[in-house]
């Protein structure tokens, strides 16, 4: 699980269970409904802009020179082979998201070398003015930074701010750009077919590539299959899915092998199923090897020569159980590779690499493809060691009684990095991973704070909503508030809570004779997960947005503890609301409730439906903040257009209304997931995330839209190997739009 920068309206990732499906009930809980534009007659401007590509995009560089120069030559090559791993698979992520994204990028590069970077001379070739350039650069530079052509935080299609016979100019300039052009089939600029401007299920209109060459699949078949491999302990997260045109299923599995390995797969050496019960019966499901093929095969060989370069057996082990998974699409080798990675505990290069997070997939159940290299900040890494030591004194302050917790809470390596590189389509601003229950409640995670990334500061940035009077210290300490609060979120909030469970037939983790009282009814409680249910399986595509925001709600809870903001150098321990720790936690409030007004840009008038989790978790805390007693919260305006909309909290009310609310509104989210209580506690999460279409669907949303700020892209660094000598050098790029499109040429993916 991942959390992104709050204050460029970004993101959060993943869901906790070894295996998820969608909710049967209604799989459609947060996913965007479409909206037709450009073509469409009733289509207006502001609509549109909705949808135009960031102009210009917020361009910064990650800053990781000296972290790097620091590490040892060996290190150096560690770090090296596993940013290669990562980045080898850059076309998977773009397959992963829409089929013209890979032409797209290979038209950007293309262009680049025809013109060997010369972008004006470029324009002049082409016979394409400067305005009109700058617009092509935008997209390009966006695109790379979303790896894709939908943005990684919200899943909508951007399409450039000038005419499509720009593009056909710069592609006439050589026969390659040309050729990669004609290959993305006019959908860059496409937009006549609503549903595809958005990511979600086939069978709504929507576009997504998880379920390839399936217009007619349905989300009952996805769910029905999902149900067989729960059944038969097949793991999804490397797969994809093909419905045939004779109504049976292949179950694509990432791997360099093409074929089924000799020694059997996870479930077996057989390659084809007939499904005997369910609404599939007589259908087959036939597993297919080698998706991916030519990229898994680059990615292990680069994984093998980290492994030649770990600094214990541990990481060799680790990168060898990687290896394997990527060879032969085991993903019990990639739960191996976990486990070791949980054990590494304090290396100076931290990685993490496979199909990890579950957001794009409609169905929350297949995973992207993501890897990460990065130093450790030992300076920063003390705080964080420090809070991990006070984690079983700060999780009992929590409003539950034991019988709602683990009964032993693992310490986890918790460290703070400085990016070297991450591939995927967006960087996160802390991890808290494996994603599995199984290695989670009985074996450990680990928590990483990616310090670069949380640091990365835009030019001439604007705070919207903010008030003249709180602009200073909303400022000075929203970034130490924010790692704060990453560390509670991802340590406490990720790492608390114990799920009530029927482990096996007749085989409970609780007394059933005498089951836990609710703190919400005073009675027994009656409902807890099934042998075979996990977390994710049972609340389905609502799960994300609901663990981010009970994630969310424990930071803000515990962030009120003075002694944690002792750790991170602030106050004295005890209570002080004027002095520096008062500063902070007024600040960390005031973000929380900023980026729940601006997550609103994420929720569809037409469709009523949010396109993104962890803005739907913020919005639900704004709630919370503005339903606390004694005026806790307001958002106040006189204009009737609300264009003067600022938020208002009272500081002294922090600890009193503020931390009661959130108890509360925690509490209850908290109880309802311990004990799989789905109905209840799906009513209540889309109670308190329901936008509606007066106030907040219409005005306020507006005036977000207006205030909309562009969201940042990272220029990553390179690395290259001197074969001779085995030294590695780091290479850092501009923080523009060409540094940008020139970091990926030299990567030569």
């Amino acid at each position: 699980m991942s959390l992104f920068p709050l204050l460029r309206v970004p993101a959060l990732r993943s869901l906790r269970s070894s295996f998820r499906h969608p909710i049967l009930r209604n799989p459609n809980l947060f996913h965007l409904g479409s909206r037709s534009i450009r073509r469409q007659i009733n289509m207006d401007a502001q609509e549109l802009s909705n949808y135009h590509a960031d102009a210009p995009p917020s361009v910064v560089r990650l800053e990781i020179a000296k972290h790097f120069d620091a590490l040892t030559d060996k290190q150096k090559r560690y770090a090296h082979f596993i940013s290669k791993a990562s980045f080898a698979g850059n076309r998977i992520v773009l397959r992963q998201v829409s089929p013209e994204s890979e032409p797209i990028y290979d038209f950007i590069i293309a262009l680049h070398n025809g013109s060997g970077g010369d972008w004006k001379a470029l324009a002049v070739n082409a016979g394409v003015g400067e305005a009109d350039l700058t617009a092509f650069l935008q997209y390009a530079a966006q695109f790379l930074g979303n790896g894709g052509n939908y943005k990684s935080f919200g899943d909508s299609k951007f399409i450039p701010r000038c005419e499509e016979n720009v593009f056909a100019a710069l592609a006439a300039t050589s026969p390659e750009a040309q050729r990669h052009y004609l290959a993305t089939g006019g959908a860059i600029f496409s937009t006549d077919k609503p549903g595809l401007m958005h990511l979600g299920f086939t069978d709504e209109g929507h576009m997504t590539t998880y379920y390839p060459d399936s217009p007619d699949i349905t989300q009952g078949e996805i769910a029905a299959v999902a149900s067989w491999m729960q059944k038969t302990g097949l793991l999804p997260e490397n797969t994809r899915l093909r419905k045939t045109k004779d109504g049976n299923f292949e179950l694509i599995i990432a791997s360099a092998r093409s074929s089924a390995p000799n020694e059997g797969g996870d479930i077996g050496k057989e390659t084809q199923y007939k499904l005997e019960d369910g609404p599939l019966t007589g259908k087959t499901i036939t597993l297919v090897y080698g998706d991916y093929a030519k990229e898994m095969s680059a990615i292990a060989s680069y994984i093998i020569k980290a492994a030649e370069n770990a600094e214990n057996q541990t990481q060799q082990k680790m990168h060898l159980a990687y290896a394997q998974s990527f060879d032969n699409g085991s993903l019990l080798a990639f739960k191996d590779s976990q486990r070791f990675w949980i054990r590494d505990q304090g290396p100076m290069v931290e990685c993490n690499i496979g199909f990890i997070e579950t957001y794009r997939d409609p169905a929350g159940v297949r995973g992207e493809w993501e890897g990460f290299a990065a130093v450790v900040n030992l300076e920063r890494t003390r705080a964080f060691g420090d809070l991990v030591q006070s984690a079983p004194s700060l999780i009992p302050l929590l409003p539950w009684g034991k019988e709602f917790e683990k009964d032993k809470f693992l310490s986890p390596d918790f460290t703070s990095l400085e990016v070297l590189s991450f591939a995927g389509s967006g960087i996160p601003a802390g991890i808290n991973i494996p994603n599995y229950d199984d290695i989670r409640q009985s074996e450990g995670f680990k928590n990483v704070s990616l310090g670069n990334v949380l640091s990365a500061k835009a030019p001439d940035e604007k705070i919207p909503f903010i008030a003249d009077e709180d602009m200073d210290i909303f400022k000075k300490f929203r970034d130490p508030s924010f790692e704060i609060q990453v560390g509670l979120h991802e340590l406490t909030g990720h790492g608390c809570g114990k799920l009530l469970q029927e482990t096996s037939p007749g085989v409970f983790n609780f007394d059933k004779e005498n089951p836990p009282v609710s703190p919400l009814t005073n009675k027994p409680v009656t409902t807890w997960y099934k042998p075979g249910q996990t977390w994710g399986s049972v609340f389905g595509g609502l799960a994300g947005a609901y663990e981010e925001c009970r994630a969310e709600l424990v930071a803000m809870y515990l962030g009120c503890d003075f002694p944690v903001l002792k750790i991170f150098g602030y106050g004295d321990g005890t209570v002080d609301m004027d002095g520096e720790a008062g500063d902070v936690l007024y600040a960390s409030y005031l973000t929380m409730a900023r980026a729940g007004l601006v997550s609103i840009e994420m929720w569809d008038p037409k469709s009523q439906k949010w396109g993104q989790p962890h803005c739907q978790a913020r919005f639900a805390i704004l709630k919370c903040f503005l339903e606390a007693k004694d005026n806790f919260c307001t958002l106040e305006y006189s204009n009737e257009d609300l264009s003067d909309l600022k938020i208002k909290l009272d500081r002294s009310k922090i600890l009193t209304a503020g931390r009661e609310a959130v108890g509360n509104f925690l509490q209850k989210i908290h109880i309802y997931k311990s004990t799989a209580d789905v109905e209840a506690g799906s009513e209540f999460f889309l109670n308190m995330s329901n936008v509606g279409l007066e106030y907040w669907g219409t005005k306020v949303r507006n005036v977000v839209l207006k205030n909309k700020q562009p969201r940042k892209v990272f220029v990553q660094a390179n690395t290259f190997l001197d074969e001779a000598t085995g030294k590695v050098t780091c290479k850092q790029y501009e923080p523009t739009l060409e540094g940008m499109i020139q970091s990926w040429v030299e990567r030569k993916l």
